[in-house]
């Protein structure tokens, strides 16, 4: 059955691995982690900030700090024992503010803090990044068998041994093929990401984008716009996206021919090439299998498709009444209502579902000459509201898993008629969708059990195996009255933030690690 979860529940702490604040550098990297990782100052200090002037950051420090935080990876900083007292200050503050360790090193290797760093490798693999020309450093690190990875500094290309990079941004993809080479091989996938920072930042928070290897084998890398895509792609293993996050525009008029009128940034574009041009490059998921639900109309003839699983002794499973226009004013909107089955009150939505500005703008309208003065873009989609008792239920689908949740929502209809005076309800359903009262859920409330969770699991299978998609979610409603189970909204890798963390990761790393296995099984077929 669909494993229900708790909306109420925390965020998992188990995936938060990094050396908690306030653990001297000695204690912290003694807790165990199997790769630890030094970053020298040069690589982190901007360096026209030397002396008395205020001290900061390069550009791109910041970003790699925060997703270093989450990279289940051992991290601490170290700088030069003649650092001034401002810069040194200022580095204490960046790595405990990041929760990493922090250090100078002395010039005599006999005494801690670095005969701590030559015991490291004993039982760690070690990292060391520099910007920083410091020979007799590296060949002391490369005698107790640390990997040194010199960034933007072309004199320690003499130093045999060192890995050089031009820029910061190629660091972390680097750390992850060193990672997976020396800890893994090949059973460890190297996986790059596509996304907008927030969604990243969501993930990671989670834990679910490590860099040191999942427990079933994954590293996860961002796919930076600034560099060469080609060469990233050709170093991981599998795409991970959001291609939504990268629609710069999108032409309405031809939302039913997508991806024609789409408009993507400069980088995604590049990526759709590349796989296009290589067919073995394997994605979560296919872009040609997204396509479909960027358009509210081909989602509605997708959901139409579960009526026949609706079976005797069950609730009626449907998509909601729905009716496509491109004009408010049509003299014959009333029949066209009539025909496809829908009274009022309606929600209006914009054809196109998501990747555009106001493809989230929607209006509740409660009669026919409200339509005329509405902000919704049009072609637009007229749906019927459902009352719900103020519950939905969203379900997510994460590989061969089914997860669900109960949420407030929307009260029902003469609720709102009442609280909006009779005038048309306009809301954004990212930011101010209208949610229940207390005392609006107490006089219409939709118990749990109404819900057949047997019956949506079936549907989440149909749509699976229908949509060819490896994680998304829908919204289902149950109707006051009739009791039909009525799916409101489909969308690509949603968050499934309501699923906890100690549940969700896992299923996530190992719905990916499938979608790979099963690429590379019908490659050899």
């Amino acid at each position: 059955m669909a494993r229900q979860v708790q909306t109420s529940s925390h965020p998992s702490t188990e995936h938060s691995l990094s050396p908690a604040v306030g653990i001297s550098v000695p204690e912290a990297m003694a807790m165990g982690r199997p790769v630890r990782l030094v970053l020298d100052a040069s690589l982190l200090l901007e360096p026209s900030a030397t002396g008395e002037a205020a001290a900061a950051l390069r550009p791109g420090a910041e970003v790699l700090l925060r997703r270093l935080g989450y990279s289940n990876l051992t991290v601490a900083i170290c700088y030069v024992e003649s650092m001034s007292t401002n810069e040194s200050g200022f580095l204490e503050k960046v790595a405990s503010s990041h929760s990493f360790g922090c250090m100078p090193l002395v010039k005599s290797w006999n005494c801690s803090p670095n005969e701590s760093m030559m015991e490291w490798s004993q039982t760690s693999s070690c990292f060391y990044a520099t910007s920083r020309a410091d020979k007799d450093l590296i060949c002391e690190l490369q005698n107790h068998n640390w990997r040194i990875v010199s960034v933007g500094n072309e004199y320690n290309t003499e130093v045999p041994g060192v890995l050089n990079v031009g820029m910061l941004q190629e660091l972390l993809l680097t750390l992850a093929t060193l990672i997976k080479r020396e800890i893994g091989g090949s059973s460890v996938l190297v996986i790059g990401y596509v996304m907008k920072q927030s969604r990243e930042e969501d993930f990671a928070r989670r834990g679910a984008f490590p860099i040191y290897p999942s427990k079933n084998g994954l590293i996860f890398v961002p796919l930076s716009f600034e560099l060469p895509l080609s060469s990233q792609l050709q170093e991981v293993d599998m795409v991970l996206h959001k291609i939504t996050d990268e629609i710069v525009k999108i032409d309405p008029n031809c939302s039913i021919d997508f991806p024609k009128g789409i408009s993507f940034s400069a980088g995604m574009s590049e990526i759709i090439r590349f796989v296009e041009e290589h067919p073995d490059c394997c994605i979560v998921d296919p872009f040609k299998n997204i396509y479909p639900l960027l358009d509210r109309l081909q989602i509605q003839n997708i959901l139409v498709l579960l009526k026949e699983l609706g079976t005797e002794g069950k609730p009626k499973l449907r998509a909601p009444y729905s009716l496509k226009v491109d004009n408010f004013h049509d003299g014959e909107l009333d029949k066209h209502l009539a025909e496809a089955n829908l009274s009022f009150p309606l929600i209006v939505k914009s054809q196109v579902a998501c990747g555009v500005a106001d493809a989230h703008n929607m209006a509740l309208v409660f009669q026919i000459e409200e339509l005329s003065n509405l902000g919704v873009p049009l072609p637009a989609v007229l749906q019927e509201y459902v009352d719900h008792g103020s519950k939905i239920f969203k379900f997510y689908v994460i590989g061969d898993k089914v997860f669900h949740a109960v949420r407030n929502s929307m009260p029902n209809a003469s609720f709102l008629k009442s609280s909006s005076g009779g005038e048309p309800l306009t809301f954004n359903s990212l930011k101010t969708l209208p949610v229940a009262t207390k005392e609006e859920q107490l006089q219409t409330r939709v118990q749990d059990s109404k819900m057949n969770a047997d019956l949506v699991e079936e549907a989440a299978k149909y749509l699976k195996e229908l949509l060819g998609l490896t994680i998304f979610g829908f919204d289902v409603v149950v109707q006051e009255g009739t009791g039909d189970h009525v799916i409101v909204d489909l969308n690509y890798l949603p968050s499934f933030k309501e699923v906890p963390d100690s549940e969700a990761v896992p299923a996530f790393w190992d719905a990916i690690r499938q979608t790979y296995e099963l690429k590379r099984a019908k490659a050899q077929t």
